[in-house]
C-alpha cells in the first residue's frame, strides 16, 4: 500500500511567512526553507523578528485567512486521494495550518505546534519529531507502507529521498541543481503522473 506524503507551503498553497512579510512590509520575514536549511536557526530569527516589530499570531492569522491554495492544487489533491492514501507533512503549525485545510478539503496534515503567550506573541515553538519530515516517512515505512514523496525545500530532500519515489516540486532553480538526481516538477499533471507511475 503507498502513501503519498507532500510538502504543504510552496507546494499546494502559498509560503505563509512569505505572504505575511509582503502584507507587514518587512522584507526580513521572505526567508524560507528555500534559503535557509537550518529550520531552528530560521525559526529563531522569524521569532526575533516578530518581537521587534511588536506582531505576534493574531496578526499572522489574518494574513493567513486570505490566501487560498495555489490554483489548482486542490483538484490535484482530490485526484492523488482517488489513487491512494495521502498526508501532509509540513513544518507549519497547526496554528497556521487549520484555514488551509478547510479550503483543501481537510487532508490529513502533521504539523509543528507554536509556543503563544497570552497577548498572542509567539515566544517558541515546538517540532512534533526530529527531523519532522524524514522521521514520518520512516515512520510510515515501518508500518509496512510504501512512500512517494514530493516537496519544494531543503528540509524535504530527507522524506524525498528516503522514499520508493520522491520528486521536486515548483523548487529553486539551486535546489533543483544541487540534487539532479531528483526528478522535478513545475505543473500537477506532471507531479501526478510521476506519482501513479510510480505506484504502476
Amino acid at each position: 500500500m503507498y502513501v503519498t506524503c507532500l510538502d504543504l507551503e510552496g507546494v499546494l498553497v502559498p509560503e505563509i511567512w512569505i505572504a505575511f512579510a509582503e502584507a507587514t512590509n518587512i522584507p526580513e520575514l521572505k526567508i524560507t526553507t528555500r534559503d535557509e536549511p537550518d529550520y531552528d536557526k530560521l525559526m529563531k530569527y522569524r521569532i526575533g523578528i516578530l518581537e521587534e516589530h511588536g506582531l505576534g499570531l493574531p496578526q499572522i492569522q489574518e494574513v493567513i485567512a486570505t490566501l487560498d491554495p495555489m490554483p489548482g492544487a486542490k483538484e490535484f489533491l482530490d485526484a492523488l486521494r482517488e489513487n491512494g492514501q495521502v498526508v501532509i507533512i509540513s513544518d507549519t503549525f497547526s496554528q497556521f495550518a487549520a484555514p488551509l485545510m478547510k479550503k483543501l478539503g481537510w487532508p490529513t496534515i502533521f504539523c509543528n505546534e507554536l509556543v503563544v503567550n497570552e497577548t498572542g506573541k509567539i515566544v517558541d515553538y515546538k517540532m512534533r519529531c526530529e527531523p519532522s519530515k524524514l522521521t514520518t516517512v520512516r515512520a510510515l515505512q515501518s508500518c509496512g507502507l510504501e512512500t512517494i514523496a514530493a516537496g519544494d525545500s531543503h528540509n524535504d530532500l530527507g522524506m524525498i529521498k528516503a522514499s520508493k519515489a520522491g520528486f521536486l516540486f515548483k523548487s529553486t532553480e539551486a535546489i533543483k541543481a544541487e540534487n539532479p538526481d531528483v526528478a522535478a516538477f513545475e505543473e500537477y499533471d506532471d507531479l501526478l503522473a510521476a506519482i501513479k507511475a510510480a505506484m504502476a
